[in-house]
Parts: C-alpha cells; structure tokens; sequence
C-alpha cells in the first residue's frame, strides 16, 4: 500500500491564519468572544450579503437555535431533506418536533420541490401546517429556491436553509444561505474552509440574531450577579478559532477554484464511461464541488460503487459513500417520507449508486491522475492496476 494518504477533504490552511491566532494569544482573549469572533461574523455576513451572523461551535447549534427562533416546539411538524447528514434533523428532536422528511429531485439531488409542495398540500388540509422546513443544498449546490420559496411563501411556511456543505455557492446572482428565514453555515474540518469545528447563524432579522446570542451563551440575563430566566447553551465560538476562520475567508475562492477544477478533471475523464455521470452545475447558478461525487447505473455497468471505495482505500485513498437518506436510518424508521413521486425514490436510488470522490484541495495534479487510473481500471474490471499504483 502507498504510504501518502489521499483524502477526501482534509483542512487546508491559507498561511494566514496564524497572524489572527497570534492575535487572539498577545491580547489573551483565549476563549469564546473578542475580536475575531466579531471579524469573522462580518466577513462572512458582508459575503453572502446578510444583515448579520452568529459564529457558533457549530452548524448543528445554528440549525437548533434557527427551529427555536421559528418557536418549533413538542409535537410541531418539520420537513426536512432527506438526503443529508443526520445533523440536518436531529436539532428537530431537540426541540421535540417531529421530521417529515423530503425526497431529493433527480437532477440536483436536492429537495423535490413537487414532493415538497405534497406534503405542504396534506398536512395543511388536515390542519397540521408544518412549523419549518429545513432545505439542505447539498454538495455545494444550492437547491431549487425559486419553486421552494414559491410553495413555502403558499404556505406560509418558514425555510431554514442548510448551507453547510454551500458556503461559496450560488443561485440566480445571490449568495448560498441567503434564501431561507435563517442561513446555516459549517466549517467542521472537511468543510472547504475550516475552523477545526464551528458554524453560523445568519438572517436579515437583526433581533433574531441578538436573541440566538443570548441563547447561546447561556441565557445570561443583564445583572450584576448571575441570573437566567430563560434556557440557554454553550454554543458560541471560541476566539482562537474565529481567528482561524478569518485567516480561511482570505482563501475561499481558491478552494473553491480548486474544488471546481478537481470536479472538472473527474467529469472529462469518467463521463464518456457507459453508466457513469459526475454530478454536475444546475445553469442557474455556481456550485463549490464541497465533494465531487458520481453514479454508477447498474443497467449499464455492472461495479458497484463500493467495489471502487475498496480499490481506492487498498491504495489509502479516502473516498465514501453517498449520505444514506434519513428516512432509510433506523432512529427515523417509523418517520413518514414523501418520494419525489410514487414509485420513485430518488434519494434511495442516489444512495444504492453513488459514491463521493476524493475531493481535497491539497491534491496535486498527480494524485488525481492516480484516483482516475484506480477508478478507471476498476469500472474496467482489471483487478491488477498497473505497476505506477504500487
């Protein structure tokens, strides 16, 4: 096996952030709060062009705190991609919903705005309008805003949107996480910029953003000694990686660059395959290529997508499957799910045949030639790569 590990998405650091994090040292603000933190919010809200941001520990307490903002609370119903990670869903079990989860629409694989519009349809005609639904942009895509927005606007039903995977991303001329009531952004440590672990809230509702503060440092009401009259978390980010992040906004767009070029690369040599497709860009905006990802249909080639995970991982090359759907996942079995239409499960069948490539910014030209050699002669049968391999 080859010693150089090649990953999917690792952490890639610009140079400067280490000039922040100095920063956050000499003036010995160490923990959560201090300039960086307010850096880093402005930055990214002046990026995707929002009113303002809250950098939490998190994506998941930023979704948690943008369902309680909504008031989503015990027995409220909330619809949810299903095609994602579980952080998507599990701040709804936080606040005692219950998710109803949405299938993806074949092209993008994000939310199915007609199985979307369904169940909106149903559940308001026996009077249990959902409280939000929580679109996540999968990939680095941003989904299908202008008849999502349409249906919930209809409805009168509130989007929480998931850009977690999206930060970068574009749809009609405007910013990824800005189309829903609240905008979720990750930067866990395979994000395309990171800070080691860390999210974002942001909104145009001001108000909003300075109550998901209160919240998220504990509840602590304004007095000399310690009082809390509502429920609060320790959810907010620490200053020493608001540094890190404000040094990673400084490189975006070339990891995005880089990204959309390793996406490129796979497309032009795997798409003439019979059976094969690289998810591609919807024309209607920019998508980061967080993952490059690709499909195998059976009917026409005969590898499944886990054969090729094996050949890669012989070769310590990380690569993984598709997200399993969350209405596939055993905690949510009893969980109702709505297809993108009757007798077509879009998400399951992604799932069965996808895989995500090795998609990390700091793979050379090289390394992609050798991921591209390894799937290549996989989908060909040959078992035995050429001797470059070993």
């Amino acid at each position: 096996m080859r010693t150089k590990r090649i990953y999917l998405a690792s952490p890639h650091m610009g140079g400067g952030e280490q000039r922040y994090i100095q920063e956050a040292f000499d003036t010995n603000w160490i923990a959560p709060l201090g300039a960086n933190v307010d850096a880093f919010e402005k930055i990214v809200a002046d990026y995707v062009g929002a009113a303002g941001a809250v950098a939490l520990n998190s994506g998941t307490a930023a979704i948690h705190l943008a369902l309680r903002l909504l008031g989503v609370g015990q027995g409220d119903l909330v619809l949810c991609s299903s095609l994602t990670f579980i952080a998507s869903a599990n701040p709804i079990l936080y606040q005692g919903a219950i998710p109803i989860f949405i299938d993806s629409e074949p092209n993008s694989w994000n939310m199915s705005p007609q199985a979307l519009e369904r169940a909106l349809s149903n559940y308001t005609a026996i009077g249990q309008k959902p409280k939000a639904v929580i679109v996540v942009n999968l990939y680095g895509q941003s989904a299908d805003y202008e008849s999502i927005m349409k249906i919930c606007q209809k409805y009168e039903v509130p989007i929480v949107e998931d850009a977690a995977e999206s930060l970068g991303a574009s749809h009609q001329g405007r910013k990824s996480g800005t189309f829903g009531e609240f905008g979720i952004f990750s930067f866990n440590g395979n994000k395309i910029i990171t800070t080691s672990g860390g999210g974002m809230l942001i909104s145009e509702d001001k108000a909003a953003l300075e109550k998901a503060r209160f919240w998220a440092t504990q509840a602590r009401d304004q007095a000399r000694h310690y009082q809390h009259s509502e429920i609060g978390y320790n959810y907010r980010m620490s200053n020493v990686l608001a540094g890190i992040g404000r040094g990673q906004m400084e490189v975006l767009e070339e990891r995005i660059s880089r990204k959309r070029e390793i996406r490129d690369r796979y497309a032009t040599e795997l798409n003439s395959i019979a059976g094969v497709t690289i998810i591609g860009e919807k024309p209607t905006g920019r998508s980061t290529h967080w993952l490059s990802v690709m499909t195998i249909d059976p009917k026409l080639c005969e590898i499944h997508p886990d054969k090729i995970i094996k050949a890669l991982a012989d070769q310590n090359i990380e690569s993984r499957p598709i997200w399993k759907p969350l209405h596939m996942q055993p905690i949510f079995k009893n969980n109702v799910y709505f297809a993108h239409d009757e007798g077509e499960d879009v998400s399951a069948r992604i799932f069965l045949q996808g895989l995500c490539l090795p998609s990390d910014t700091k793979m050379t030209d090289e390394d992609i030639d050798l991921v591209l050699q390894i799937v290549q002669s996989t989908l060909n049968g040959n078992e035995k790569y050429k001797s470059v391999l070993n």
